[in-house]
């Protein structure tokens, strides 16, 4: 990278901010301008002078993270980085180049800052079939379902539920075959017991994701690669 991004923080957190102006230290490509606790202060910086890139928290006082890159309204980049999860889905609407959630490494922070000078694009899978025959009931019982009626698939012991648009299937299977089967770019694993369709995604909070209004559970141990792989856009 050869261009300088002009970057300044804005965290109602001290310690937070040091830490960042540590790691900003560290990138030859990144200038800060200016680290802040105060969010307003932040937006009038914004307004006179040129920057690059925010590295915004998200649960402030007088304005939210969330608010003043609605106000910002794409006229520099973010990297949000808060210790809630629950605003990734939000933050996706909102254009974000990344979304790190606290406690962060340097390496991961690293990972977000090469993203800066990265075209915006939206990863696709190619699906060759896109259906597959689940064997039901009888040796040779065997019924065709489409991988975009998928919503999300439940796993039951010797048995898996796949849960459809319209219906259930229940088969004798076991939820790390038929995970194998499916795109990675479509879905993901929540839960020891769940995988989920990205597409079917209504809502998601701290702990579950709704598809439409059943919540299924997101274990700890998927959880960062849950958000992060939202954020990301890979649907």
């Amino acid at each position: 990278m050869s261009n300088v991004l002009r970057c300044i923080i804005v965290d109602d957190e001290p310690p937070a901010i040091r830490l960042l102006e540590k790691y900003v230290a560290k990138i030859s490509f990144l200038e800060l301008v200016t680290a802040t606790t105060k969010p307003l202060e932040a937006l009038q910086i914004l307004e006179t002078a040129q920057i690059d890139v925010v590295f915004l928290d998200i649960q402030m006082p007088e304005l939210s993270g969330i608010q003043l890159s609605k106000i910002i309204n794409n006229k520099t980049k973010i990297i949000f980085t808060t210790a809630y999860p629950q605003f990734a889905l939000e933050s996706y609407d909102l254009a974000a180049v990344d979304y790190l959630l606290k406690p962060f490494e340097f390496e991961r922070f690293y990972k977000a800052v090469l993203k800066l000078n990265e075209p915006k694009t939206i990863e696709t899978t190619t699906i060759t079939d896109d259906f597959l025959f689940v064997k039901t009931d009888g040796k040779n019982n065997f019924e065709k379902i489409y991988i975009k009626d998928i919503q999300y698939i439940e796993g039951l012991k010797n048995y898996v539920a796949i849960h459809l648009t319209d219906k259930q299937i229940i088969t004798y299977n076991t939820l790390k075959n038929i995970e194998e089967c499916l795109p990675t770019s479509m879905f993901i694993k929540t839960h020891k017991s769940y995988i989920i369709s990205l597409a079917h995604i209504s809502k998601t909070d701290s702990n579950s994701v709704y598809i439409d209004t059943t919540a299924i559970p997101i274990g700890d141990t998927y959880k960062k690669t849950f958000f992060e792989k939202i954020q990301q856009r890979k649907l």
